[in-house]
C-alpha cells in the first residue's frame, strides 16, 4: 500500500516539476484549475476567439502582452496594472506606450471567469492562455499551458523600459536580455518567429530607412525594393503610427515565412534582421526554421512554455486579482 502511494505521489507531484519547472514556492502544471474552475480554459478560448474574429490584429497583440509581461518581474500580470496609488503603470513605458493593446479583451475574460468561479483564475494565467489560444487561431501550434501563477501587487516601469528587447537593439543586447531571463539562443530565434503575425509602427524601424548608423544613410542590409515600398508610407518625419505587417508575405498566418523574409533581406525590424549576425549562431537556426515549418512550430511551443515559467508567483505569494487593472484593496 505504501509503495503504491509513493508511485502515485511521484507521478502527480514530481513529474510536473520535471516537465514544467519548480519555483521557490511551488510549480505550474496544466491541470491546476481542473477542479477549482474546470471551464476556465474553455472560457478564455471563447472570448479570445470572438475578439480575434472581430479584429485579426488582436491575436498578435495578446501574444505580445504575455511576452512583455514575462520579461518584467516575471509572468505576474504586472503589465495589466493601471496607475494607482504608488503603482506607476508599465503601460507608460517606451515598449508599451501607444502600442500595447488587448487590455479590454483581458478584462472581458476576467469578467467571465469571475462569474464562473470568483477569485480563482489569475490574470497572469489568463495572459498565458490567451497567448496560446491566439497562436492557434492564426494556424500556429498548440501546447499545454502550465498554470498556477498568481498576480503581482506592483509594477516596474523601469523594468519595462530596460528589460524588454527593443527593435533597434544589437544582437548581443537582445541575447543578453534573453539570457538574463533564463532563455537561450534557440528560444530567442524561435520566439522572434512570433513576428510572423502582427504589425509594427513606422517609428520602430524608420532609422533603417534613413539613418541606420547615424550617418544619414539607410541600412545596407535591407532589400532595396522593399525599402522603397516602406518609405512610401514611412517618411522621414510624420506618420509615426502608420502600421506595417511584420511579415509581408503571409501576415495573418502563423508560419515560417518570417524566417524566409529575413534570409531575403526583408525583415522589417532591425531586431529581426540582426538574427543573421555573423558568428552569432542564430543564422543557422533562421535557415533551419525557414526550411522546416514544423520544426519552427514545435520549438516555438517549447520556448513559449519556457518563457511562461519566468519567475512566476506561486503558493502564497502575490494574489488573485478581482480586476486585472488594479490590486485587491
Amino acid at each position: 500500500m505504501a509503495k503504491s502511494f509513493l508511485l502515485v505521489f511521484t507521478f502527480l507531484f514530481v513529474a510536473p516539476l520535471c516537465l514544467y519547472g519548480k519555483t521557490s514556492a511551488g510549480f505550474l502544471y496544466p491541470q491546476f484549475y481542473d477542479h477549482s474552475c474546470p471551464k476556465a480554459q474553455e472560457i478564455v478560448k471563447s472570448v479570445v476567439a470572438k475578439a480575434v474574429a472581430k479584429d485579426v490584429r488582436m491575436a498578435a497583440s495578446l501574444l505580445r502582452l504575455h511576452f512583455h509581461d514575462c520579461f518584467v518581474k516575471g509572468c505576474d500580470a504586472s503589465i495589466l496594472l493601471d496607475n494607482s496609488g504608488s503603482i506607476i503603470s508599465e503601460k507608460r513605458s517606451v515598449p508599451n506606450r501607444n502600442s500595447a493593446r488587448g487590455f479590454e479583451v483581458i478584462d472581458d475574460i476576467k469578467s467571465a471567469l469571475e462569474k464562473e468561479c470568483p477569485q480563482t483564475v489569475s490574470c497572469a494565467d489568463i495572459l498565458a492562455l490567451a497567448a496560446r489560444d491566439s497562436t492557434v487561431l492564426r494556424g500556429g501550434p498548440s501546447w499545454e499551458v502550465p498554470l498556477g501563477r498568481r498576480d503581482s501587487r506592483g509594477a516596474s516601469l523601469s523594468g519595462s523600459n530596460n528589460n524588454i528587447p527593443a527593435p533597434n537593439n544589437t544582437f548581443q543586447t537582445i541575447l543578453t536580455k534573453f539570457k538574463l531571463k533564463g532563455l537561450n539562443l534557440v528560444d530567442l530565434v524561435a520566439l522572434s518567429g512570433s513576428h510572423t503575425i502582427g504589425n509594427a509602427r513606422c517609428t520602430t524601424f524608420r532609422q533603417r530607412l534613413y539613418n541606420q548608423s547615424g550617418n544619414g544613410q539607410p541600412d545596407n542590409t535591407l532589400d532595396l525594393s522593399y525599402a522603397a515600398q516602406l518609405r512610401g508610407r514611412c517618411p522621414r518625419s510624420g506618420g509615426d503610427q502608420n502600421l506595417f505587417f511584420l511579415d509581408f508575405a503571409t501576415p495573418k498566418d502563423f508560419d515560417n515565412s518570417y524566417f524566409k523574409n529575413i534570409l531575403a533581406s526583408k525583415g522589417l525590424l532591425n531586431s529581426d534582421q540582426v538574427l543573421l549576425t555573423k558568428n552569432g549562431g542564430s543564422r543557422a537556426l533562421v535557415e533551419q526554421y525557414a526550411e522546416n515549418n514544423e520544426l519552427f512550430l514545435e520549438q516555438f511551443a517549447k520556448s513559449m512554455i519556457k518563457m511562461g515559467n519566468i519567475s512566476p508567483l506561486t503558493g502564497y505569494r502575490g494574489e488573485i486579482r478581482k480586476h486585472c487593472r488594479k490590486i485587491n484593496s
